[in-house]
């Protein structure tokens, strides 16, 4: 089973597009407020660590481009959206070049850090394939996340 690159980055944009329009729609204050939930995030930091996610899972493993990612700090960003609004298109460009590389029955190029893999033992026989639908599903989750965190914000 194929899927093209054009039918990936369909979903990605829409995932990717979503999250955006929620913090554009909140504005640099509530888009950097956390809903005063335990362990919950502000939506500024759950698009910014949903952006890290894309360049780790896709750039680093899958197109071997380098980038470093400091995982925890991206819970805790702040910044404003126009300069985060900037991240997500850049990223969106660098998706369309580096899925050029994918060949999805093939393992990726490299190996996740241990620490950054929810699934521990379980990736080993991952296929760059796999590595797509991760990331995708990780943009699933953070954009429904978000549209929640978005409704709590907006009520109080």
């Amino acid at each position: 089973m194929e899927i093209s690159q054009d039918d990936f980055m369909l979903f990605v944009d829409r995932a990717l597009d979503g999250m955006l329009g929620i913090v554009e729609g909140l504005g640099d204050d509530l888009a950097n407020r956390n809903p005063g939930l335990p362990g919950a995030n502000s939506p500024f930091a759950i698009l910014y660590h949903s952006v890290a996610v894309c360049h780790y899972w896709i750039g680093v493993h899958l197109a071997d481009r380098d980038f470093k990612r400091d995982r925890p700090s991206e819970f805790v960003a702040t910044g404003k959206v126009a300069d985060l609004r900037e991240s997500v298109l850049d990223l969106k460009r660098q998706l369309r070049e580096d899925i050029m590389h994918v060949q999805g029955d093939q393992p990726p190029v490299t190996g996740p850090n241990q620490q950054y893999f929810p699934l521990g033992s379980e990736y080993e026989g991952w296929t760059q394939g796999a590595a797509l639908i991760h990331t995708l599903e990780e943009l699933a989750q953070h954009h429904g996340q978000m549209e929640l965190t978005r409704d709590i914000l907006l009520k109080g």
